[in-house]
């Protein structure tokens, strides 16, 4: 009986897989393009919706793969820039108070944390002591690994790795791998 349902529903699997999917990366891509208040290349493949707040100043470029599950946030003037070739992985947060830029090729590893800005330390709650930031700009071709959190002024080099859950708050030079809370040189 079982393989006799799985033969009938087939046809039904086949049309959610194709149709279903592809019209979704379609609607991902129109949210993605009404949020923003700009056109976003059809080249870009965004397999869900993205979660995205503050003032939506987000650039990206082209044939980006883009996975479900994406924080982006812009604050103030703050700015996110997505190069060309990029892939942002399932639960990627992204928050700009000044401003992120990912470099052409670069890939960013599920649940990581790209955040230029950290709260200000002073006599009032840490909620409203406002933020202290610092750009961070990721070179072209770099790999930033599962739940790493890079932060406020930290910069990734071209060809550069960070390593799964490494803590990067200091520049990484072009090409080097470095893992580690804080992150360090491994290579």
């Amino acid at each position: 009986m079982k393989a006799l349902l799985s033969l009938l529903l087939a046809p039904l699997a086949w049309c959610q897989r194709v149709v279903f999917d592809r019209a979704l990366r379609l609607w991902s891509l129109s949210c993605l393009q009404e949020a923003c208040g700009h056109r976003i290349d059809a080249s870009n493949v965004i397999l869900g919706r993205l979660e995205l707040h503050g003032t939506r100043n987000i650039r990206l470029g082209r044939n980006a793969l883009i996975y479900p599950g994406v924080y982006l946030e812009t604050q103030g003037a703050g700015a996110i820039t997505i190069g060309d070739n990029v892939v942002l992985s399932r639960g990627v947060h992204i928050v700009a108070f000044e401003r992120v830029t990912l470099g052409d090729g670069c890939m960013v590893g599920e649940y990581a944390s790209i955040r230029d800005a950290n709260h200000a330390l002073g006599q009032e709650s840490i909620r409203h002591s406002g933020h202290v930031s610092a750009p961070i700009d990721i070179g072209a071709s770099a790999w930033i690994g599962r739940g790493a959190a890079l932060l406020k002024g930290a910069s990734v080099g071209a060809n550069a790795v960070v390593g799964a859950n490494a803590v990067v708050t200091k520049p990484v030079a072009a090409a080097q791998i470095v893992g580690g809370v804080p992150a360090r040189a491994l290579h």
